[in-house]
Parts: structure tokens; C-alpha cells; sequence
């Protein structure tokens, strides 16, 4: 978790702004220069071939029509790549659905719709302020990875699906997090996630719109909640170590008074309890060592106590 004042650079969009499809490493695009030269080249053979056709009487109504021919041709042969496909509508109304590879279009009669990429997309969006089933505000940053699987759902159904699905996600988000109190955020995020997803899979199957998953990347709580918390966690930790230090003692006690009853009902326990403790005073130092007499009756009588 984070204070507030690190989260203050990912804020959510002003209403009515498209938020950005991914806020980290700025993504390195896929080139489209192949489309465009396929476009060129087709445009460019057209116009070449009416040209030559009517050399005999070039002049400008020539050339322009040939640009007009070239145009027309570029207009109805079209490219899209692998990882695209193409609405077509008929006069306004849905035709089909293009590419990958080459395709056909009708001018005037037929247009493109939409250019649907149909690979997994990043979306990273952020939950201000959520708020707890305990009332605690919440600065949530999350990741979001969707797809577009119907591409004619995705143009028909909704306006702006990129936009839809960002604001949806956020929403789902905060749902989420108001079903919780603000201990279980941490420790339930695997959860949290997995409810967001299926919250936004009901929401946008009718787009033609499938979520691969969500993440929570960071949470960020207000700076004086986490004094608090700190506080809380030290005190339980202190009370913890308290609590352990003193079964330790009982324990420790409780050995004491079986030894001291065990040591009470015999003497030769008491006696080798007696000279274990004199030999462990001077195995290390040896020489003479002065000890209470009590200690040397210890020894009194010892080869009758061995017996």
C-alpha cells in the first residue's frame, strides 16, 4: 500500500475524456506501412494502366480521370492484417465482417464501420476514493486485459467500446471494494480480482467483449488511516510477544515445581542434582573451589550412595 500523495499522479480522466488504453512503458505500435503501400501500389498500377490505355490522347481530362480510376480502385481493394477485422455496412446496414488479408468493398454503396483489433489489449484505470463496506476511502490503480472476440457486437452494440469498457471496469471496481472492509483489501485481492472480472464478463458479453483478467497493482490508503494501522500492527505485535514470553514462564515454572517434587521425595536425586551443579562450577576453572558446607555433604557417604 501507498499514502495518497503517491497516487495523486493516476488520476481518472475528466468526464467525457477517453481514458489512455495503457498508462506504463510507452507500447510500441505494429506497423501498418504495409497496408498503406498495398494501397499505394494498387492506386499506382491503376493509374499506370489507364494512362497507357489512352496514351493515344493523353491530356488533362485523361489524367484525371485515371486519378479518378486509381482512387476508385484503391477504394474497393483493401488489406487488413492478421490480427484485424473490418465492419463493412451496405447502405447502412450491417454486411459483414472482413480480413484478414485481402477484401473487397463497393464504393458508395459499401463503407468500413470499423478496424477492430482482435489481439488481447492493456488497460490500466484507476478507482478514487472507493469506498469500504467500513466507509474507509480507497485510491485503487488496477490492470486490465480484454479482447474483442465479435467485432460486429463490438461496433454495433456499443459506441466507444475502448471508453465503455474503461468505465465499466472502474465502476466494477469500486463495487467490489464496497462489499469489504478495508483489513481484508490486502489479503483478498486474488478475490477482488476475480470478482471484477466476472462483474465486467456479464457487462460486456453483449459487446462482443471478453475480459482475460484483471489486477490490482497497487493500493493506496490515507496517510493518517496508515499511522493508525502501524500503530495497531505494532501494539498486536508487542501483545503477541508478551502473551509468548509469558507461557514461556509458566512453563518454565511448572518444570520448576515437578523437579522440586521429584528432588523432595529423593535424596540421591537431590545429591547428583548437588554435584552436578559443583562439577559444572569447575570443569572450566578448576583448582579449589570454596562452597558451602551443604554443598560438601553432598559427597558424604558417597560410596554408600553409589551402592
Amino acid at each position: 500500500m501507498r499514502s495518497r500523495k503517491q497516487a495523486e499522479g493516476a488520476k481518472v480522466p475528466a468526464a467525457g475524456r477517453r481514458a489512455p488504453e495503457f498508462s506504463g512503458p510507452k507500447a510500441k505500435k505494429t506497423s501498418r506501412n504495409g497496408v498503406y503501400a498495398f494501397s499505394f501500389t494498387v492506386f499506382a498500377v491503376v493509374f499506370c494502366l489507364v494512362i497507357a490505355l489512352f496514351s493515344s490522347m493523353l491530356s488533362v481530362l485523361v489524367v484525371l480521370g485515371a486519378a479518378v480510376v486509381a482512387t476508385l480502385a484503391t477504394l474497393s481493394v483493401r488489406v487488413a492484417p492478421q490480427w484485424e477485422r473490418v465492419v463493412v455496412l451496405r447502405l447502412g446496414k450491417f454486411s459483414r465482417v472482413a480480413g484478414p488479408g485481402p477484401y473487397f468493398v463497393i464504393p458508395i454503396i459499401e463503407h468500413v464501420a470499423a478496424r477492430v483489433d482482435q489481439r488481447i489489449i492493456t488497460t490500466a484505470f484507476v478507482a478514487e476514493e472507493a469506498l469500504t463496506a467500513d466507509l474507509v476511502p480507497l485510491d485503487i490503480d488496477a490492470v486490465l486485459f480484454w479482447m474483442v472476440w465479435n467485432p460486429k457486437d463490438a461496433c454495433v452494440e456499443v459506441e466507444d467500446y475502448s471508453s465503455a469498457i474503461w468505465w465499466a471496469a472502474q465502476t466494477a471496481l469500486r463495487d467490489a471494494v464496497g462489499r469489504i472492509n478495508l483489513a481484508e483489501v490486502a489479503t483478498r485481492r486474488a478475490q477482488i480480482d476475480h470478482e471484477v472480472k466476472e462483474i465486467l464478463d456479464e457487462k460486456t458479453r453483449t459487446w462482443g467483449i471478453t475480459v482475460v483478467s484483471v489486477e490490482i497493482r497497487d493500493i493506496a490508503i490515507p496517510p493518517d488511516l496508515q499511522d493508525a494501522m502501524s500503530k495497531e500492527a505494532q501494539a498486536e505485535r508487542e501483545r503477541n510477544a508478551r502473551l509468548l514470553l509469558a507461557e514461556i514462564e509458566k512453563d518454565i515454572s511448572e518444570m520448576f515445581v515437578e523437579a522440586a517434587e521429584v528432588y523432595e521425595g529423593s535424596d540421591k536425586a537431590l545429591q547428583l542434582r548437588t554435584m552436578s551443579l559443583i562439577y559444572e562450577s569447575v570443569k572450566d576453572k578448576g583448582g579449589l573451589v570454596i562452597a558451602p558446607s551443604a554443598f560438601g555433604e553432598a559427597f558424604n557417604n558417597i560410596e554408600k550412595f553409589l551402592k
